[in-house]
Order: C-alpha cells, then sequence, then structure tokens
C-alpha cells in the first residue's frame, strides 16, 4: 500500500498566523500538543517549538518568534479543549516554567498504554503497532533553538502530534473495554496539577554525588567545588554542564586530586579543556582540599511504623497489578503510597478525603486499603 506523503506543517512565527491558529485550536473540541526543548544544548534549556494538531492541519509554533505567548493560555485552562499529549509530564513544566500556563482537560496517550498493559508505550512503537507508521528519529537530538530548521526537522516535529488524536479514541475504546477509564480519568486530572520546578541554581549539582557510600566527605567537598566551577563555566557558554567535563571525569578528579596540568591529562582531561578551563580545576581542587568539609543532607529515615505500613501496600498493589497486567503505580500512585503510609486513616470518611484526586481507586480499592492501614 502506498502512504500518501503528509502536506507541509502549517509554520507560525508571525503575529498573524498566531492569531490564525489560536482561533482555529480555539474551536476545536480537542488538539495534540507536543513541545520540543534544548537541554542538550544549553544550560538552561527553554521550549523551542511547540505543535498542535487538529483533525484538519499540523501546526510548528516558534516560540522564539514572539515575546508574548499568553493567548495560547486560554487553550490549556479550558475545560471545554481536550489537550492530548504523549508523556505528558516533561511538556507540562517546560511550558509551565516558561510561560506560566495551567492546565486543565488532558489526555496522555502514554499512560493510556500504561493503564492499558502495553509492554512497549514509547509514541514510536505506538504509531507503528496501530497506523503501520514508522518514525524517523534521527532529528531526536537536534538543537531545536537553531535557525531555520530544515523540512525534515519540522516533518519530525509533526509526526509528534499528527497521529495523537486517532491514537487517543482508539485507547480510550480499549480503556472502556477493560473497565479503565476510572483510572485515566484519575491520572489525566492529576497530570493537570503542574508543580512550579525548581530554578536551576549554579553549583547545586554536587549534591547528586552525596548518597554515594563510596565517596568520603573530604572527596564531596572537592567535587562541590569542582561543580560550582564546572557550572560556572557551562552557563557562561549556554552549554549543559555534562557537555563541560563528565561526572565521572569530576569524580576521578575528587579520588585522584591533580597538582597540575599533566595530573588532568592523566585523569582523562583533552588538550583542549586543560588550556580552557585547566587553572580554574586546578584551583578548585586546591580550594576543595582545604575547606571545611562538607555534609550531604541526609533524610531522617522512615519510622519502622511507616516501612511495615509500606511493605504491606506494596505487596499488596504488586499482587493487584500481576492480576492486571500492568506495572504496580497503575493500581497506586507513588504519591499516595507514601502518603497512606505516613498518614494512616481513622476510618473510611479520612481515607476518602486523602484519595479525593484519584475517586475511582478510592471506590475500587478504600475498604481493601483500610482493612491493610486503617488505625
Amino acid at each position: 500500500m502506498t502512504v500518501e506523503p503528509l502536506p507541509p506543517p502549517v509554520w507560525v512565527d508571525e503575529p498573524v498566523s498566531l492569531k490564525r491558529m489560536v482561533d482555529d485550536l480555539s474551536a476545536q473540541k480537542r488538539i495534540a500538543v507536543d513541545t520540543e526543548s534544548n537541554s542538550l544544548h544549553a544550560y538552561r534549556e527553554q521550549v523551542c517549538l511547540i505543535q498542535f494538531s487538529t483533525p484538519e492541519r499540523d501546526y510548528v509554533l516558534d516560540p522564539l518568534a514572539f515575546e508574548d505567548l499568553q493567548s495560547l493560555a486560554p487553550l490549556f485552562a479550558s475545560p471545554h479543549i481536550e489537550k492530548v499529549f504523549h508523556a505528558a509530564e516533561y511538556d507540562l513544566i517546560c511550558l509551565k516554567r516558561d510561560y506560566g500556563f495551567e492546565f486543565k482537560r488532558l489526555f496522555d496517550t502514554m499512560q493510556a498504554a500504561r493503564i492499558l498493559g502495553y509492554p512497549f508505550v514509547g509514541l514510536d512503537a505506538l504509531l507503528k503497532e496501530k497506523f503501520q507508521v514508522r518514525v524517523d528519529k534521527r532529528h531526536q537530538k537536534a538543537d531545536w533553538a537553531a535557525r531555520p530548521l530544515t523540512p525534515a526537522q519540522l516533518d519530525y516535529a509533526r509526526m509528534d502530534t499528527h497521529y495523537l488524536l486517532p491514537l487517543r479514541d482508539l485507547l480510550e475504546d480499549e480503556l472502556h473495554e477493560k473497565g479503565r477509564w476510572g483510572y485515566a480519568l484519575d491520572d489525566f486530572s492529576l497530570a493537570c496539577r503542574v508543580n512550579e520546578p525548581k530554578e536551576k541554581t549554579n553549583g547545586s549539582s554536587w549534591k547528586r554525588f552525596g548518597n554515594r557510600k563510596d565517596i568520603t566527605p573530604r572527596e564531596l567537598t572537592i567535587l562541590r567545588e569542582l561543580c560550582l566551577c564546572r557550572d560556572a563555566i557551562a552557563e557562561s557558554m549556554n552549554r549543559p554542564p555534562f557537555k563541560v567535563i563528565s561526572d565521572s571525569v569530576l569524580l576521578d578528579i575528587a579520588k585522584n586530586p591533580p597538582e597540575k596540568d599533566v595530573d588532568l591529562a592523566a585523569i582523562g582531561l583533552s588538550q583542549k579543556q586543560i588550556h580552557l578551563w585547566g587553572e580554574q580545576i586546578l584551583a578548585a581542587t586546591r580550594r576543595g582540599m582545604k575547606n571545611p568539609l562538607v555534609r550531604a543532607e541526609q533524610a531522617e529515615p522512615p519510622k519502622e511504623a511507616v516501612i511495615r505500613r509500606l511493605d504491606k501496600l506494596k505487596s499488596w498493589r504488586k499482587k493487584v497489578a500481576e492480576g492486571m497486567k500492568v506495572e504496580s503505580d497503575i493500581v497506586l500512585p507513588k504519591g499516595l503510597l507514601h502518603m497512606l503510609a505516613e498518614q494512616p486513616p481513622k476510618n473510611l470518611d479520612e481515607l476518602r478525603t486523602m484519595m479525593c484526586e484519584s475517586p475511582f481507586r478510592f471506590e475500587q480499592y478504600g475498604e481493601q486499603i483500610f482493612q491493610l492501614i486503617g488505625r
């Protein structure tokens, strides 16, 4: 069977085309949405493309061409227009961070596939199974902030939304057939509650090493200075820190503190890295060797009663999940699992309140959960 080529997407980079697009999207019952960011190419990532699809056309919006995109805010906040994403969480965090958008009425095709127990839930796998469409992944790691974009890049971007609406309809039918629509409604509602992402703090990446048992307090102190140094370099160059010096090399430096350039070369730094940043790295190492020791922030260990309740809940949800052939968090999401273990309900009414954002799961499992951990 010959597949007809798709018409080019509508490129939106000026006020007139933006208004035309918003007018079209505002008249729809549901729209497909995706974003592309430049996290692999910048110190502070930003949304570089926003893709929309309706049943009739695909749009690719260039947010870098506009100072203000608040005309999109009513679309995302409207309870009357369903926004269909695949793996919505990251897109929502980025849109919230860059534009402050609020969200109502979502459908996440990846979460729907997880609730249905699909073994592979990536968009490329679903499109291949449902529509016999193969997605060209060559542009997956492209620098989406670069301009101009090639026709192939635009086509890649539009493919992330072009099939989402028919895919959504197929998955909804399957959710109803399996009696799992309620799980989806719970999760789509929860997905709308996007917390304001934390601003990246220069140098704070050293804390990631804090829980490793193979690092001494002195090595951690050196790592702190090295991370401060690396992040300052990365920010000044607008590059991701890992593209300046890798974590593994920083760890080697902390464990084998260099005294001069030749030591940096032995550890694995290139001549270019040594030429550009060798003195800064050596100075950071010396500071770390002299500074007062830092201590990793240690989370307070949970109480034994909390651990017992967690074990009971985990064992129960694993058994239920195995019967459904899904992952355990579909039965009881992680956040709810920990809240219930830490604050066991006194009665079913209190449990209903605690599970108010997952009403379907309360109706399905409320009595079982209370029998397990209720006070």
